[in-house]
């Protein structure tokens, strides 16, 4: 039950910061023997909390949506074609790379690596970063976000970050900060909600009782937190930048390189 707590705990922390959830909980996994097919269920099934979390920080916003989808409202038909657009790009590769994608989920030192050279990355990237030219999630020109989708894939691979691949992306093709991260947030709902119903129908034969009811505690879990770390990573942002996540992904990574090369 512990370990439950602690797997929710990091997933409420990691899931919408630059930094891949899905790697934290692999290392966090192996380091505390947590595997098997009704494990990666189990880790699968709490992104959900999450994503849950964005919904309940962003009502307002998702309501305002709707309403004005009802109202033929340009500003809310072009926030969901972005959506759209942003989110069709994972949704076919993940069909059609389920499995190579699974195996890759089982590999602690792909995780290390992409931890690393995501956080040089993000540094990089960081400096490169065009002025500003767009504010507001419905501002996105169309081709721009199907191409920050397109990035988005980029993140199948664990370690890698599915929030920092959008918000990177966004931020080279002149998204403002804070734009960028909730767009990530946002592209995040549809996203993780269909990879975990997904995976869990794939994944329903090895789930008993026991593990559905550490799914709903980790679920749980994972929502609190997320919520708590959601508004506050916008603020972070704003005001520091990213580098402090490429850092800390930086320094990660190479603690959990050398571990699993001395082991």
């Amino acid at each position: 039950m512990l370990t439950v707590i602690l797997l929710g705990i990091i997933e409420g922390l990691t899931e919408f910061l630059p930094v891949s959830s899905t790697g934290h909980l692999i290392l966090a996994s192996e380091l505390l023997g947590f595997t098997g097919e009704a494990e990666l269920a189990f880790k699968i099934a709490i992104q959900l909390g999450a994503i849950l979390a964005v919904l309940v920080a962003y009502r307002q916003r998702f309501a305002g949506v709707i309403g004005g989808l009802v109202q033929r409202d340009a500003k809310a038909i072009a926030f969901t074609r972005n959506i759209f657009l942003g989110v069709l790009p994972a949704m076919v590769v993940g069909v059609f790379a389920y499995e190579s994608i699974k195996l890759m989920l089982e590999s602690p030192m792909t995780v290390a690596i992409a931890l690393i050279v995501g956080g040089v990355a993000i540094l990089v990237i960081e400096r490169m970063a065009h002025k500003a030219r767009h504010e507001g999630v419905e501002s996105i020109p169309g081709l721009t976000a199907l191409l920050i989708g397109i990035g988005q894939c980029v993140a199948m691979i664990p370690g890698v970050s599915r929030s920092g691949a959008t918000i990177m992306g966004g931020l080279l093709a002149g998204v403002e900060r804070k734009t960028a991260a909730e767009y990530s947030f946002f592209l995040a709902v549809p996203t993780m909600t269909a990879a975990t119903a997904y995976a869990l129908y794939k994944g329903r034969d090895a789930l008993a009782i026991d593990d559905i009811t550490a799914i709903a505690i980790g679920f749980g879990v994972a929502f609190v937190v997320a919520l708590a770390v959601v508004k506050a990573f916008v603020a972070i942002v704003g005001r520091f930048g990213f580098a402090p996540f490429a850092w800390y992904r930086i320094i990660v990574g190479s603690v959990a390189l050398m571990w699993l090369l001395a082991r």
